[in-house]
């Protein structure tokens, strides 16, 4: 009966091993010094575990005794817990028109600051139609207030500029969650 494939996804183990030489750790954490990978394989299979090249990098290469099923386990926890406690940056849009509102303007306005205090980015779209491409002066001067007004928490990640028919500005939280 053949041992299982292994896929090159992980560390080393046992006969897959490279280097001539490797300097051992035992189950307990004791170093037992440099010796040679035909011994350190022995000393793993008469403890009942796996000898697992933990730091390929180094000369000679670091191999631990340990349960690999075990170890594969720990690593696939660590990697779970690091992915959970990443913050994802979203990015939030908030469109507006040059002829807005006061009162549509406001609920822009607080829309963003909302997204802003909670860590995302917001992406503002200004859309131009027809003759209004003729001012865009007034729909840069309205990007211009809104940058000013939420600059107490936010930072300007892309100054306004126009693409095509649409003026686009990004702003970025200030506040770190």
């Amino acid at each position: 009966m053949r041992p299982p494939q292994r896929k090159d996804d992980g560390p080393s183990i046992n006969e897959d091993i490279k280097s001539d030489e490797v300097r051992v750790i035992n189950e307990n954490g004791d170093m037992l010094g440099v010796m040679p990978t035909t011994t350190a394989i022995k000393l793993a299979e008469d403890a009942g575990l796996d000898l697992v090249e933990v730091s390929p990098g180094a000369a000679p290469p670091v191999c631990k005794i340990l349960d690999y099923g075990k170890y594969k386990y720990e690593q696939q926890k660590k990697a779970a817990e690091a992915r959970k406690n990443q913050k994802t940056v979203d990015v939030k849009e908030v469109k507006i028109r040059p002829g807005i509102e006061e009162h549509d303007y406001n609920v822009k306005m607080r829309n963003a600051r909302k997204f802003l205090q909670n860590g995302d980015k917001v992406k503002v779209t200004m859309r131009f139609r027809g003759r209004e491409m003729a001012h865009q002066d007034i729909g840069l001067d309205l990007l211009k207030r809104m940058k000013e007004e939420l600059s107490d928490i936010s930072k300007t990640d892309l100054e306004p500029k126009l693409e095509g028919r649409q003026m686009i500005m990004v702003l970025s939280s200030e506040i770190s969650k």
